[in-house]
């Protein structure tokens, strides 16, 4: 047991005569670890990026909020009334009359 510990610490296995196998399983094994670690990254940077479109989104609602209540505000009778007399319009004194016609067909 101690051996065979000893020559893996020592790097034996590396220059024994079947090395090649050890050298092709420790190149895939570094490449599926690279692998790893930049999908680990990507899958990171994209939860950040998803983060931060969600406070825009947030931020977004907030002030579509914020301008429908003021266009709402502003379609009210009372305000409109008020508008239309700073600018010099005084609502009718009689109401409108529907007019009717009679065909003679």
């Amino acid at each position: 047991m101690k051996k065979g510990l000893l020559d893996i610490l020592k790097g034996k296995f590396l220059v024994s005569g079947d090395a090649p196998k050890n050298w092709l399983f420790l190149l895939f094994a570094s490449f599926l670890a690279a692998a790893m670690i930049s999908s680990s990254h990507n899958a990171d940077k994209k939860v950040h990026e998803i983060a931060e479109l969600n406070e825009e989104v947030r931020a977004l609602r907030s002030e579509f909020v914020v301008y429908r209540r003021q266009l709402q505000q502003q379609k009210l009778e009372s305000s409109l009334r008020n508008s239309i007399v700073e600018r010099g319009l005084l609502p009718a004194a009689h109401p409108p009359q529907k007019i009717k016609v009679k065909s003679t067909r």
